[in-house]
């Protein structure tokens, strides 16, 4: 009978997790977001795209220095595209993670509230759109707000006690500086625990490249196309005071602190793919535990090895469906990762699951996954892509014959060459800008490592 605040805020978070569960169940027929992040093509056919011809072109010759703080600079780096120029933001920041916070906030200010306005609306629209036959128009956009906000506190409460305080600092000095809510920026970070994007991944080493030594690493995330996200890409080099940590590049969004793709000055190269077909290789999920894309981002910002990362990923209280994949370029190797809250397996050329002659082979010195883990169309295609360049795999190949072929990475693409400490990045095209739509298709840009990490105030 007696309803304090915390009975309200536990029968909240219950009607969040039941209108998030019903906007799963729903959204696979209604919901453009839905399908694209959850199905992926993977029960279809694979549409082969056409080569991309474009020359990567080097990004400190396209970067015009736009802003400069205590803590950071910014640059706006513009890619010609075929005359259909589009351009994304590389920023610098140094200090404790206050600091490096504040230093986005102050130079991206309206950028960062730009973003976390036009997302979470974009969200709640999304919610809206998911239940239109099953509840009125004013209740369901009532149930929109109500039942997102609940599933992301959910998350929160329960992602919290498992996120390291250094990212909790950094958000809020770039809230501090900026004037977004920290609120509603922390839960657009907890939307990574509730979905996982569909991706793919490689990495190529030894016999499957044509230097002895080198190592190969494709990063290629496919995610919503249809919200604001693409207006916002940017390349945050971190510069840390922090002796314990490194310098490292995440590639993603502006104010998105997370990681999702990018390399460190310790040569290690991140992937991911969110499983939404998973075999019972798999185990459990729990939503109760550290977010994957802090987990992530703390190997590039801690982690000195491949065991490193590895030792990280056994120890941390693991959550959701997901492939990883860390490269090492001092020693020249990647693994894969098939990770969960009950099992963590760990991949290399001569165990790599889910085995099947026909549509996901075994490759040598190749470890890869197209779009998803039961995903035979993608796998397929991509294995014989690579199957195709073996011996011949550089960053050149995979942009121009593998990744546009295979058509994956439409909101952004990275390749590592992580021996030579080279990074290929290329974005999907803004709203409203010409020319072909998906990072794949579009011009990358080439960026020296060591320079990037080596850049002072």
């Amino acid at each position: 009978e007696h309803t304090g605040p915390k009975m309200v805020k536990v029968v909240v978070v219950a009607l969040g997790a039941l209108v998030v569960l019903l906007v799963v169940g729903v959204a696979a027929a209604t919901s453009d977001l839905t399908e694209t992040v959850l199905r992926a093509g993977c029960h279809g056919k694979a549409d082969p795209g056409t080569p991309n011809n474009y020359p990567a072109l080097a990004g400190s010759g396209l970067a015009k220095l736009i802003g400069s703080s205590s803590n950071g600079k910014a640059y706006r780096v513009t890619v010609p595209n075929g005359g259909n120029a589009s351009s994304y933001t590389l920023l610098h920041v140094y200090g404790t993670s206050y600091e490096m916070g504040f230093a986005q906030g102050t130079l991206m200010k309206n950028v960062t509230r730009a973003l976390v306005d036009q997302v979470w609306a974009y969200l709640l629209a999304q919610v809206e759109q998911a239940l239109p036959n099953y509840l009125p128009s004013w209740f369901s956009a009532l149930s929109a707000e109500m039942g997102l906000d609940a599933a992301l506190t959910l998350t929160e409460d329960l992602s919290y006690a498992y996120t390291p305080p250094h990212f909790l600092e950094e958000m809020r000095g770039i809230c501090d500086a900026s004037g977004a809510s920290f609120s509603t920026m922390y839960r657009i970070h907890m939307i990574a625990g509730l979905t996982q994007g569909k991706c793919s991944m490689f990495g190529a080493w030894g016999q499957a490249v044509p230097q002895n030594g080198s190592l190969v690493q494709l990063r290629a995330l496919d995610w919503n196309m249809d919200g604001p996200f693409r207006d916002f890409s940017q390349i945050t080099v971190y510069h840390p005071s922090n002796t314990s940590a490194h310098a490292f590049a995440n590639v993603g969004f502006t104010g998105f602190i997370g990681g999702l793709t990018g390399l460190s000055e310790t040569q290690l190269g991140i992937s991911e793919i969110g499983v939404a077909y998973p075999d019972g290789s798999f185990g459990e999920e729990s939503r109760i535990g550290q977010p994957f894309i802090f987990l992530l981002r703390d190997i590039l910002q801690f982690d000195n090895t491949i065991d490193d990362a590895i030792n990280r990923m056994i120890n941390t209280r693991r959550t959701c469906d997901l492939i990883l994949g860390v490269g090492d370029g001092k020693l020249g190797i990647f693994r894969g990762m098939a990770y969960s809250y009950s099992k963590l397996h760990i991949f290399d050329d001569m165990n790599a699951q889910p085995f099947n002659v026909s549509w996901h082979p075994r490759i040598i010195d190749t470890v890869y996954w197209g779009m998803d883990w039961l995903c035979p169309s993608y796998n397929e295609l991509l294995s014989s892509l690579l199957n195709k360049y073996h011996g011949d795999v550089t960053p050149k190949v995979g942009m121009q014959y593998i990744s546009a072929v295979e058509k994956s990475g439409d909101n952004h693409i990275a390749y590592y060459d992580l021996t030579k400490m080279q990074l290929f990045v290329s974005f999907a095209a803004p709203r409203g800008v010409g020319g072909p739509i998906a990072a794949y298709d579009r011009q990358y840009t080439q960026w020296d490592a060591n320079a990037l990490f080596a850049e002072r105030l």
